[in-house]
């Protein structure tokens, strides 16, 4: 076999790198559990005509084909595409389960997404999302949507990584406020408005004459709302300072005021109001949510959401939800890219039994066997080779103990090979220190 090319935008990462996501996979997971959220996870694939109702999402969606799939023949399974994220999907179970659910749903999903985009740092095509979402039957109270920072900013300050910020604003604003200066495309405005940081306000003005049709002056006025940033409620008097009335406006501006005085007085600094976040997708109805993780903010945000009103839908059933995702595999790279994670040992193992000959392997299994059984990971070494390389055997996968078998009735004895210090030992009686039992993760 040839050597294989490696696919880019597909992680592979290390025993070690693994470890530590799924040690960050339990903190965010146990964070989510205290605030009642229960698990979910959904089929991987979805009816394309699903994956493309919402959003300019149709050049990222990976089809899903069978090799033999008939050209000619009827659609059926052939017409599926990879879902692109969590929440389309999750719509989707809540109209086909909502018999069987109670409302208001609280739920989490972590699972892998995939998209067909350029991969570079910190953007893959195969990724890992962490979901929380809260869906309610006809109508959603807003006080759903300021809860949503508060779990995230619990989840991520859990973690040995640096601080965040969340980056809020709300869609009614921005609408409102379109509306009030008289644009009659207000979604054209946002998704123009949405590139700002990718091309600058004066491509932004340009765009907003082209794609929503508004004058220098509308576009000036645009621009201006994107520009207020606060991290307290005083943004409201900033948006009221531009003179623009709009019924829809001013329940925007209420409602985001909410959102980040209930962030303030639960975290101090976690929320800022910033009215440039418009974010991408159409679905958005109301709050939105973008995260900067500090010092890595030229890399844009690594947990993003909003609340939607329309995307789980059906005649006149309506279940309007609120909710935020944690791009887990994104934050990841970026803080192995830059050695800012660690774990303190590259295998499970706290224990390495050894082996005093092939014939008494038997003895070496039994410790392992009594070690395991109360809970120290432990594994029986692979050779009995003199006791020198059995310990270097250790020391090379950073395993901190090496346990030797007792001779005709001796008593055994256990080495911690950092520090030298051996002492006797029963395998039914003996415990680690807390901090040698598993690996510990912290920054690089």
């Amino acid at each position: 076999m040839s050597k294989p090319t490696p696919i880019s935008g597909f992680p592979e990462w290390t025993p070690a790198q693994r470890m530590i996501e799924q040690f960050v996979l339990d903190r965010i997971r146990a964070t989510f559990e205290l605030y009642g959220f229960a698990p979910l996870e959904t089929r991987s694939v979805e009816p394309l005509d699903q994956l493309l109702r919402k959003g300019e999402t149709s050049k990222e969606v990976y089809l899903l084909r069978r090799l033999q799939a008939d050209a000619e023949g009827p659609a059926g399974d052939d017409a599926l595409g990879l879902h692109f994220d969590l929440t389309v999907p999750f719509a989707r179970y809540v109209l086909e389960n909502a018999g069987k659910l109670q409302f208001p749903f609280r739920r989490y999903q972590i699972q892998k997404v995939w998209r067909g985009e350029r991969p570079q740092e910190g953007r893959y095509r195969e990724f890992l999302q962490a979901d929380i979402d809260i869906v309610d039957r006809d109508t959603l109270p807003a006080h759903f949507e300021a809860e949503m920072p508060l779990v995230i900013g619990d989840a991520l300050r859990s973690l040995p990584i640096p601080p965040v910020r969340i980056q809020v604003n709300n869609r009614k604003i921005c609408e409102g406020f379109y509306r009030g200066i008289g644009l009659t495309d207000p979604e054209a405005a946002l998704r123009a408005v949405d590139k700002l940081d990718k091309i600058g306000p004066a491509k932004v003005a340009e765009l907003l004459a082209e794609t929503a049709g508004a004058s220098e002056a509308q576009a000036r006025a645009c621009l201006s709302l994107a520009e207020i940033s606060a991290p307290d409620a005083s943004f409201a008097d900033a948006v009221r300072a531009l003179g623009v009335s709009h019924p829809l406006l001013d329940e925007g501006v209420a409602e985001l005021v909410a959102v980040v005085e209930t962030a303030a007085a639960h975290s101090p600094g976690l929320c800022v109001a910033d009215l440039r976040i418009a974010r991408g997708l159409d679905y958005y109805t109301g709050t939105v949510y973008e995260t900067q993780l500090v010092g890595y903010e030229r890399f844009g945000s690594i947990c993003s959401g909003g609340r939607y009103d329309n995307l789980a839908s059906s005649g006149t059933a309506r279940f309007p939800g609120v909710g935020i995702s944690i791009g887990v595999t994104r934050l990841l790279g970026l803080l192995f890219g830059a050695d800012a994670l660690s774990v303190s040992r590259s295998v499970p193992t706290c224990v390495l039994v050894a082996v005093t000959a092939e014939e008494q392997r038997a003895a070496s299994n039994a410790v392992a066997d009594a070690l395991r059984s109360r809970g120290v990971p432990t594994e029986v070494s692979p050779s009995a080779a003199k006791f020198g390389k059995q310990i270097r055997y250790a020391e090379r996968r950073g395993v901190p103990y090496v346990w030797f078998p007792g001779a005709e009735g001796a008593a055994d004895e256990v080495k911690d090979i950092r520090s030298g210090e051996q002492v006797a030992a029963a395998a039914g009686e003996w415990t680690p220190p807390r901090a040698d039992l598993r690996p510990l993760v912290g920054e690089g």
